[in-house]
């Protein structure tokens, strides 16, 4: 923990920014509560969840001041669940998504704070608008009243040279500003969310104002055995 803080502030100081700029995210999927308490007690208030059902299991066995983030792929019909859980919701790929998002939040009368996530390398493997239709997605969203679009969300390449994704956070980057160019209203384009484990400090450094950060704060997992490899 303590070093992946040093690395975040390392990368500000390279860039120009100060570290207060980044939230770390701490991705506690497949992790026991028992290692997000201990992530707690090290200051962590951010945790990141995949899962609507860890999620929601994980919630009431944590400290209420924790803000909860829906990273990974989210279905429509597991909207209802967290709509009013969580701080963020990362994820949004399609107007359909959007569309359910909004109904739920009109029924419990909130707003929901969402990113738009962006497959801006083109992978088939991910989710995620492709980079030129973005702007016409968010545009379509940002008409829905009960949702509010924060900025743009991407999962880069799994790559063993972080350098190799530097490009990809310049391009994400680079559409996040066009985007907020356009001033649409109910569209704020303020946080980044890109960066993990392996190239977290690149996307500081390239503008990312969240970073999602799992191995490198709890270890890793071995399936095989459920033993933790830290």
């Amino acid at each position: 923990m303590r070093q992946v803080r040093e690395n975040i502030r390392g990368a500000c100081e390279r860039s120009g920014r100060e570290p207060e700029e980044v939230t770390l995210i701490a991705v506690s999927k497949t992790k026991p509560v028992s290692m997000l308490r201990e992530a707690y007690e090290l200051g962590v208030r951010d945790f990141g969840e995949n899962k609507v059902q860890e999620l929601l299991d994980k919630i009431p066995r944590m400290p209420e001041d924790v803000r909860w983030h829906m990273i990974g792929h989210l279905q429509r019909n597991k909207v209802k669940y967290i709509v009013d859980k969580v701080h963020l919701i990362h994820s949004v790929d399609t107007l359909r998504l959007a569309e359910e998002i909004n109904k739920e939040a009109l029924k419990k009368q909130i707003t929901v704070d969402v990113l738009v996530e962006v497959n801006i390398a083109g992978e088939e493997s991910k989710f995620g608008a492709a980079g030129e239709e973005t702007l016409s997605l968010v545009r379509e969203i940002a008409k829905l009243p009960a949702v509010r679009v924060r900025g743009l969300m991407t999962i880069a390449p799994f790559v063993e040279n972080p350098e190799s994704n530097r490009l990809f956070f310049q391009k994400i980057r680079q559409l996040s500003v066009d985007i907020a160019r356009e001033n649409l209203d109910n569209v704020s384009m303020d946080i980044l969310s890109m960066g993990m484990t392996v190239d977290y400090t690149v996307a500081v450094e390239e503008g990312a104002d969240c970073v999602r950060v799992g191995t490198g704060i709890f270890g890793g997992r071995d399936y095989a055995t459920g033993k933790e490899n830290m």
